[in-house]
């Protein structure tokens, strides 16, 4: 997959507070990638630095292997996460206005316009002033004025902020077609949930430095902790004594029809070892494999641990701890 935009040792300091450390990272073409990272992290000062808001100390940024320079600011559309419109003016009229400042004519902005308008139910507000919207409504405005001029490159910072669940979906349905139709996506945020579900790739920083890059389904199968949840009945003899040392008994619970629980399989046993010291002594109704959710690996990554509360990842409902 072609890399439409390159960080190449991007290092920014303010002040005597280093926000970018020698940050590099690669964006493939017409994908959905997620710069995530805690508060502070240094994710809004790279996103600035892309946007030629500021400028690096150190390194460069590449725009389809070319050297990021203000011609290129047409290429890019950016929906920050601090939204700002002119609240006295009416909503068709600056959006228009905004439009144009990307290189639109006024027929085709108007044209364009309507159109997203009617699909996002906005049209009875575009003489309407800005204030009389919701938040909601003007967050939908200006993702629309960000989109409009089919910029190659988009940057959304928390886009679903201030957003109830059935326009966050909306608004998800929106940025998988746009991926769809071309565009090539930044998106920081910090809903892991969003994150699994939309992103292709991600980077993640922390304290400046960027400590994990990707393929998320990759970078999942990478943080396995190799623990499987298995469902028993028509069992033997108590759990515990199935197992030998080559596996762990994190979590169990008593049920109607049996056990569930939670094994870590340890070193490199294989999982079939676990299957045949299970299937010895109890009926298997169900097996599989806990991959820590993106949430965890960034919890892991930034802590040096998985969250105590799951102990393997939150794929399934979580399961009481075995009495000691």
């Amino acid at each position: 997959m072609n890399t439409l935009l390159a960080a190449a040792n991007i290092t920014k300091t303010y002040t005597g507070h280093r926000a970018l450390d020698s940050v590099s990272m690669e964006v493939p073409e017409q994908s959905i990638f997620g710069l995530l990272g805690p508060n502070g992290a240094g994710k809004t000062t790279l996103i600035r630095i892309i946007n030629q808001i500021i400028g690096p100390d150190e390194g460069q940024i590449l725009l389809d292997g070319e050297k990021l320079t203000p011609k290129h600011v047409r290429q890019i559309g950016y929906l920050p996460e601090e939204r700002g419109l002119y609240k006295k003016m009416k909503v068709g009229e600056q959006a228009e206005y905004l439009t144009r400042l990307r290189g639109l004519s006024g027929h085709d902005a108007r044209k364009l316009l309507k159109k997203w308008f009617e699909r996002f139910d906005l049209t009875p507000w575009w003489n309407k002033k800005v204030e009389e919207l919701s938040k909601g409504m003007q967050q939908k405005v200006q993702f629309i004025i960000t989109v409009l001029h089919k910029p190659r490159l988009l940057i959304f910072d928390e886009p679903f902020t201030g957003f109830d669940p059935i326009n966050v979906n909306i608004l998800k349905e929106e940025i998988l077609k746009l991926r769809e139709e071309g565009a090539t996506i930044i998106f920081s945020t910090h809903d892991m949930g969003s994150v699994e579900e939309l992103c292709d790739h991600i980077a993640l920083i922390n304290k400046s430095q960027k400590i994990l890059e990707g393929n998320v389904q990759e970078i999942k199968k990478q943080h396995t902790s190799r623990i499987y949840e298995v469902e028993l009945n028509a069992i033997q003899k108590p759990l515990e004594s199935m197992l030998d040392g080559r596996f762990r008994l994190i979590k169990s619970r008593t049920e109607d029809q049996g056990i569930r629980a939670r094994i870590q399989i340890l070193n490199d046993t294989p999982a079939n070892d676990l299957l045949q010291a299970l299937l010895s002594e109890a009926r298997l109704a169900a097996f599989k494999e806990l991959t820590p959710s993106m949430n965890d690996i960034f919890i892991k990554k930034v802590t040096g641990r998985f969250p105590a509360e799951t102990n393997a990842g939150n794929s399934s409902p979580a399961i009481a701890e075995r009495p000691q």
